[in-house]
């Protein structure tokens, strides 16, 4: 559990430093003369060079763990911030941005391996995940309001070199409070008897670790992954055209004000850990339908606040990243969890690539938050219900071990 704080420490400040980008990068870019299509790019290319690193990712956290991935991918990620505030045109901002996708391909995975070996059973993992999901919206409650502040008083260089140290220090020092978990072989029900040893061990009603889907990969539903590329295309439309609309200091505060309420409301529904007790493709139905209806709002123009709407946003994703990770949890198996959090990333990078090139190149036609809705509404046709997306689910806590 000691490592899992840690764990969650450092997640807490890794995310608190890429969240308090995101009001600063847009307008950034616009000073140094990019266009609105350069800038979808520029934010389409940090999404594409990830692929690269979650394919590596996957296969070197299964064999080698998580450890010096997650201190090398956000020290990594500090050197490059230091660069990128010095800067002084487009095109190099779009390398360094290229290069930093690569670099920090590998944190989620190997945070969210890490995460998964601890688990005793499905009701822990998902606790697990949803406590990642918790520290990751806490940590994008103030750092975008942070972020705009940095940028509206010191500027935008000063800001990114300040970022840039505070991620170098900790990747560095993670090396010293990040220890690899003890691989403990889990069950629906939860420790296996090769993990804890029973003097009843002979009893044939235990059940074995469901790990059928994950040995068999013919049996694994891989339309799943349209939900993270769809998530991850409008949450990148989202990003992208939020920012851009900043013209002055006072409009770069508001947009970071706005990132905030969005976190406020994932945090709003994170808090509601009950929820991890039902089934994960259910959640996920759910959220994905609260999540179509605020973007559509948003293209839409409908006569609401946009401070409701983003909450509402933000609720709905409190509600489906926990859900999607325990579903995909559920689908695989112990043995590929780098795998199976490779292929997430992946196609959350793919997503990620086309949300913001696709909107600044329609952005002048229409708004770009219909994409966002249509990603969803088809992410949620072709998740129709299936006998494999509710086995292997057991919606109570495993009972402790004597």
């Amino acid at each position: 559990m000691k490592t899992a704080v840690w764990l969650y420490f450092f997640i807490f400040v890794a995310f608190f430093d890429l969240h308090a980008q995101y009001p600063m990068l847009t307008p950034f870019a616009v000073s140094l003369g990019a266009a609105p299509s350069f800038i979808g790019l520029v934010m389409g290319m940090y999404s594409l060079t990830h692929l690269p690193g979650n394919l590596l990712a996957g296969y070197g956290v299964d064999r080698i763990g998580s450890r010096l991935f997650i201190a090398g991918s956000l020290t990594g990620a500090g050197v490059l911030l230091l660069f990128q505030a010095r800067v002084t045109d487009p095109w190099q901002l779009l390398y360094i941005r290229s290069a930093s996708g690569f670099v920090l391909a590998f944190l989620s995975p190997a945070c969210m391996a890490m995460l998964a070996k601890m688990a005793r059973d499905h009701i822990h993992q998902g606790k697990l995940m949803a406590g990642n999901g918790l520290v990751h919206t806490i940590a994008s409650v103030v750092s975008p309001a942070v972020g705009a502040w940095l940028a509206a008083s010191i500027g935008f260089n000063a800001s990114f070199t300040v970022l840039g140290w505070i991620l170098l220090v900790t990747g560095i020092t993670s090396l010293a409070f990040i220890k690899e978990p003890e691989k403990v072989p889990m069950s629906s029900n939860g420790p296996t008897d090769a993990a804890m040893p029973n003097p009843h061990a002979e009893q044939p009603n235990l059940r074995q670790p469901e790990l059928s889907q994950s040995d068999g990969t013919a049996s694994f539903p891989w339309i799943v992954f349209i939900l993270p590329v769809a998530l991850a295309c409008a949450q990148g439309i989202l990003s992208f055209e939020l920012p851009i609309r900043a013209k002055t200091a006072s409009d770069v505060m508001n947009t970071g004000l706005l990132f905030s309420v969005i976190s406020l409301g994932s945090l709003s529904t994170l808090a509601l850990l009950f929820l991890n007790r039902y089934l994960p493709y259910a959640r996920t139905i759910g959220g994905l339908g609260l999540l179509a209806g605020a973007y559509y709002a948003l293209a839409a123009g409908w006569p609401v606040p946009i401070a409701f709407v983003l909450f509402a946003l933000g609720m709905a994703k409190g509600v489906i990243f926990p859900a999607m990770t325990s579903f995909l949890l559920q689908l695989s198996g112990a043995g590929r969890y780098g795998r199976t959090f490779s292929f997430l990333s992946i196609s959350l990078s793919i997503g990620s690539f086309l949300g913001p090139v696709a909107a600044g190149m329609i952005r002048d036609r229409f708004s770009p938050f219909f994409l966002s809705f249509l990603a969803i509404m088809t992410a949620i046709l072709l998740l129709y219900p299936r006998r494999t997306y509710h086995e292997g689910w057991e919606g109570k806590p495993a009972v402790p071990h004597a």
